[in-house]
């Protein structure tokens, strides 16, 4: 009777999450934790990032097949699993594999590595021997990449020589 006058209301029970993580959940997180929440959205996001851009591959196919062009894959641009890649101008030869399921062998002396591999920028797992890049013949160029973020860090500013009267 109490709670009608003074327009007060009795607290609900807490909620627990609904993934069972053990911790409580709110209404306004769809009666999920805070992480789980914000996992839910990130996954989300991934899917509509995702999803847009096989759209866009889908359009682009549709639209260039249209125009009649030949796909001719030549064998120097094609993989070895078939996917074709465009030719490298630059001359680096920076190829990132595409592996089906995770290796756990050190690709340069075929060790068992586990949990304790080291990926390297190529693409590919080494042991603590072959994990330096010096040590298994990388084909990561880090000078072009070390240019590269020099030069968008440091953009060139340049003044005129004489002040204009």
């Amino acid at each position: 009777m109490e709670h009608e006058e003074t327009g007060c209301r009795a607290q609900e029970r807490p909620i627990l999450c609904i993934n069972n993580c053990g911790f409580f959940g709110t209404a306004s997180t769809m009666n999920m934790c805070s992480k789980c929440h914000k996992d839910m959205i990130l996954k989300l996001e991934q899917a509509k990032l995702a999803q847009s851009s096989i759209d866009s591959l889908i359009g682009s196919c549709s639209s260039s097949s249209s125009s009649g062009k030949d796909h001719a894959i030549s064998r120097k641009d094609a993989d070895v699993d078939g996917s074709e890649q465009p030719p490298d101008d630059s001359g680096a030869a920076v190829v990132a594999k595409a592996k089906v399921g995770s290796s756990n062998r050190c690709d340069a002396c075929r060790k068992r590595v586990g949990l304790t591999g080291f990926s390297c920028r190529c693409g590919d797992v080494f042991c603590a021997t072959h994990r330096y890049s010096d040590k298994h013949d990388c084909r990561f160029d880090y000078r072009r990449e070390a240019q590269e973020a020099i030069a968008k860090a440091n953009p060139v500013v340049k003044a005129e020589k004489l002040d204009k009267i």
